[in-house]
């Protein structure tokens, strides 16, 4: 068997289709044997693709979009979607059936302050109604000090990707009250990142064929299946608590079955990017997106 190396940037269940493909056992079907790891960072995933260390990488159009900004030629190409939308929830000290964002204003909100997380809370704030100036945005760190200093009594709201937000609710510590994704809509939000000349192989027409399949199973299984399926990737997770993330990720309507990345979603995260100020107007789709190979 051929062994893929794959690369996570971030890892959460956010990224449950690419985490599925290996443990489904759908790469094992194509006849993929497989290695996983996490990278430091972006950047860092995006160089290990560049030096051969890895061929599919976790990423997002939004770190190709950076480099584009900063007068960089992107070598890796984004080929396939793993979420077509926002995937962070909001969380509050309390259940709130009738929350609305314009609650936000005047409230400690934590929030990533990562380039894409923050310009798609920006930009859902735009599209929710209200003065993103009107709030109190933290910035605290990464995830796990956001959740840290929100357990310490920090912030009203805090802003995170699943499952921590499930895991804080069954914890009683916050309560999920809202998502991201859902003012903004459909975007190429986190996508799957790979070497153009990687493309042109039988193995990535291999892994795209696994991929394929695990999106269309994600959407025909129920949630709890799924959570089991992929639970041992998140061993401090309660079974009950990932199923939660996962049924929320489905009704979001982050993991649709199919695998490219359109213009149309590429369109909607460019504008996010022109919004916060980034970029001043949308880059060619080949300059940052590939379609996937044929499967």
């Amino acid at each position: 068997m051929s062994k893929i190396h794959i690369q996570f940037s971030r890892f959460s269940a956010f990224y449950t289709p690419l985490i599925a493909t290996m443990a489904g056992g759908f790469l094992d079907d194509e006849g993929l044997e497989y290695e996983w790891s996490k990278a430091a960072n972006n950047d860092d995933a995006i160089a290990k693709l560049t030096d051969g260390t890895t061929h599919v990488a976790q990423s997002a159009v939004g770190v190709s979009i950076a480099q584009l900004a900063r007068g960089e030629t992107p070598a890796p190409r984004h080929f396939a979607q793993i979420n077509e939308k926002d995937g962070f929830f909001i969380s509050g000290r309390h259940a709130d059936p009738d929350f609305e964002w314009a609650k936000l204003e005047g409230a400690e909100v934590l929030v990533d302050h990562g380039i894409q997380p923050l310009a798609m809370f920006k930009y859902a704030c735009m599209k929710a109604g209200i003065d993103y100036g009107k709030l109190t945005v933290s910035n605290v760190g990464g995830g796990p000090d956001m959740e840290k200093a929100f357990r310490g009594g920090q912030g009203d709201y805090v802003v995170l990707q699943g499952p921590v937000p499930q895991n804080l609710e069954y914890e009683g510590v916050a309560y999920v009250v809202g998502e991201v994704g859902r003012p903004i809509g459909p975007l190429a939000f986190s996508s799957l990142a790979a070497m153009p000349e990687w493309l042109e192989t039988d193995m990535a027409a291999a892994f795209t064929r696994a991929y394929a399949k695990t999106r269309v199973w994600l959407n025909e299984t129920p949630a709890d299946e799924i959570a089991l399926k992929v639970g041992e990737y998140f061993p401090d997770i309660h079974a009950s608590v990932l199923a939660k993330c996962v049924l929320a990720y489905q009704g979001l309507g982050n993991w649709s079955p199919h695998v490219e990345i359109t213009e149309e979603a590429l369109a909607v995260a460019q504008d996010v990017f022109v919004k916060a100020g980034m970029i001043t107007e949308p880059y060619a789709y080949d300059l940052l997106c590939a379609k996937p190979p044929a499967h």
